[in-house]
């Protein structure tokens, strides 16, 4: 059987080499143990292996960004842009298929529904 920190190292030499930004995406390329046994032994659960993708997403987020930030960047990513880096205002805004929908008599005040009133409503879909 293969250490925990052994796998641990390797699968972490996999993530950078590859760019690897989901954990399904590992056993494309790293084939010493099944998927199960990842799981079983919880290396999915390892901070280093979590902020190894995170890192991986973070950088490609940033390079992204700063290509379609360039003057000739085609329109549609300048808006991909605008739509990741905008305030939730600005993004209602921009988009043409927003609704807000807010039930209730205040937007903090949690919906208290009895079950019969839950019933009702079930059988009216």
């Amino acid at each position: 059987m293969i250490a925990d920190s052994i796998l641990e190292s390797e699968i972490l030499s996999v993530i950078k080499k590859h760019n690897i930004f989901y954990i399904v995406d590992i056993f494309g390329f790293y084939s010493r143990i099944s998927r199960a046994t990842f799981y079983n032994r919880a290396i999915d659960k390892l901070d280093s292996i979590k902020d190894a993708l995170d890192d991986n997403k973070i950088i490609q987020r940033q390079k992204l960004k700063a290509r379609w930030a360039k003057p000739d960047a085609a329109p549609v990513l300048q808006i991909a842009l605008f739509k990741t880096i905008s305030s939730e205002s600005d993004l209602r805004k921009l988009s043409q298929t927003y609704q807000d929908v807010k039930i209730g008599s205040k937007e903090d005040e949690p919906i208290k529904l009895s079950i019969d009133q839950i019933g009702k409503l079930l059988e009216n879909l």
